[in-house]
């Protein structure tokens, strides 16, 4: 066994793992199911609970802890500064997303808040082992918790700065998300998403010589192939999101799913279209007109996400793939629709015999 290996060998032990595969903790797409097949294969399961109540957090995590060895991550973000409304802006967008979907009316604007300090207090309280963060850094009192009872903080970052300022302020373990990532990045500063779009494989050595924790490897990774190479730059794990997506215990819209099938990585953009942070997803008609000259420019997060609300729901309901929101990384035609267990399994043994 190489040093590569031996490195991933050491982490998975150091956190109670077979193999050192991660789920990557998407919200609205990590169902309990999800986390105990990759649980239960030996990796580490994963929930994004950016929009779940502590009750659903409970309930998450007794869910998957029942039925699995109760290994997973729950993860937060870190919240953004409240967004400066303008009215005439957004009356600009409703017209914009009325050409496609429904009417959009004014109070669609009033974005739902979540309790972050409560959502914390719920990460503590259901014994997570690990505590993953995105969009920024947990504040120094909470870090003094999870230190106390014993729990891991991985932290997700998009640049050396972001390793940096994370390992100074307590993280245990680096997550490095390269540009080629489905789904939100983890930015800190959200209007430097953009301009600092790091491939995973120039990010993630410039991160291992930067800090002394581990560094987990995320991004387009959705093959043993992508696995070996996150190794060789210095990755002690990886973690896979869209790479899961197909499988059947992710229940996932059955035209996301099969979108994901045939998506080359030149099929996918970086847009703030639905959400109004920078995520990248299948370039869909929508996302096409949204990114384009003519279109009214984003509002911030949650603005964005809410007001589109109302054509996302519909494009669901109709499985209209032009309007849907896909999220899709750049190896999105890589994922299997296998079960999830099966394929965690195979991706690490396929690795580990190499080519």
């Amino acid at each position: 066994m190489n040093a590569a290996f031996r490195r991933a060998e050491e982490f998975a032990q150091q956190f109670g793992l077979k193999i050192p595969i991660l789920l990557a903790p998407m919200a609205g797409s990590c169902p309990p199911s999800l986390s105990i097949a990759i649980a239960n294969a030996g990796g580490l399961g994963g929930c994004g609970a950016l929009r779940m109540t502590p009750v659903a957090i409970m309930d998450w995590a007794r869910e998957v802890r029942s039925h699995s060895n109760g290994a997973f991550q729950m993860n937060l973000w870190i919240p953004d500064l409240p967004p400066v409304r303008d009215a005439e802006r957004e009356a600009r967008l409703r017209a914009f997303l009325e050409r496609w979907g429904p009417h959009v009316p004014a109070d669609m604007a009033e974005p739902g808040q979540f309790d972050f300090d409560a959502q914390c207090e719920a990460l503590l309280a259901c014994e997570a082992p690990v505590v993953s963060s995105i969009m920024g850094l947990y504040p120094a009192p909470f870090v003094r918790q999870l230190k106390a009872k014993g729990v891991a903080w991985f932290a997700t970052v998009t640049t050396v700065a972001e390793a940096r300022a994370a390992v100074e302020a307590g993280a245990d373990v680096i997550v490095a998300q390269g540009s080629e990532a489905g789904g939100h990045r983890g930015a800190f500063e959200p209007e430097r998403a953009e301009r600092q779009l790091v491939g995973l494989f120039a990010l993630l050595p410039a991160v291992v010589d930067a800090v002394d924790v581990p560094v987990v490897a995320t991004g387009g990774i959705a093959d043993a192939r992508g696995i070996t190479a996150a190794l060789a730059l210095g990755a002690s794990a990886v973690q896979i999101g869209t790479g899961f997506l197909r499988c059947p215990e992710a229940k996932l819209h059955p035209v996301w799913a099969e979108q994901l099938g045939r998506t080359k990585p030149e099929d996918t953009a970086v847009t703030r279209a639905f959400t109004g942070r920078a995520a990248r997803g299948v370039a869909n008609a929508f996302v096409v007109a949204a990114n384009g000259p003519d279109a009214p420019t984003a509002m911030a997060y949650p603005l964005q996400r809410d007001l589109t609300a109302a054509m996302r729901d519909d494009a669901a309901r109709q499985g209209d793939a032009e309007r849907m929101q896909l999220w899709a990384g750049q190896s999105a035609a890589l994922a299997k629709a296998l079960p999830a267990g099966d394929l965690a399994r195979a991706l690490w043994s396929q690795a580990v015999e190499g080519p």
